[in-house]
């Protein structure tokens, strides 16, 4: 695939990938709990969807610049890569809220952010010639820390201020 030639773009797509996956599933879990309400869950995700990718590419963009290395071309690749790669994935988890009741649709949201870590772990793994199953396991050890923190950050807001 072309896009995995371009460092800037793979930059932009591991980075925007994860980044979209951590952030989406730990606000789902967190909000989830503090509110068990649909409306509160995707409005945070439309929020991740445009802030948060807007606020990574920028965070991305000037990572890069700060390289006196870097090309102009591979700052752009890896700031329009981020954006693209946050929004659309932290969208993807609106589907299931779209379409299923919102406990399973938390579950569903769940099961693909681990999917999506899984298999860039892999394809990580591949390209670094390391074994795929530490490397995946480590990265979905931080992902389950992130869904149990947010959750019960969730609570404590709930049972705190509401």
């Amino acid at each position: 695939m072309e896009i995995f030639r371009n460092e800037g773009a793979r930059t932009g797509l591991y980075f925007g990938a994860t980044s979209g996956v951590i952030t989406t599933i730990g606000l789902i879990t967190g909000l989830n709990a503090g509110t068990r309400s649909v409306a509160a869950v995707l409005g945070g995700i439309f929020v991740i969807a445009v802030a948060d990718a807007m606020s990574d590419a920028l965070g991305i963009h000037l990572a890069e610049e700060a390289d006196p290395e870097t090309t102009t071309g591979h700052v752009w690749a890896a700031t329009i890569s981020t954006f693209l790669n946050k929004f659309i994935f932290a969208l993807s988890f609106a589907v299931p809220l779209l379409l299923l009741p919102l406990d399973t649709a938390v579950v569903v949201s769940l099961l693909w952010g681990m999917f999506v870590i899984t298999v860039l772990s892999y394809f990580l793994a591949r390209a670094q010639k390391a074994r795929p199953l530490l490397i995946i396991g480590e990265h979905l050890g931080i992902a389950a820390l992130v869904v149990v923190l947010s959750h019960f950050i969730g609570v404590w807001v709930n049972r705190t201020f509401a």
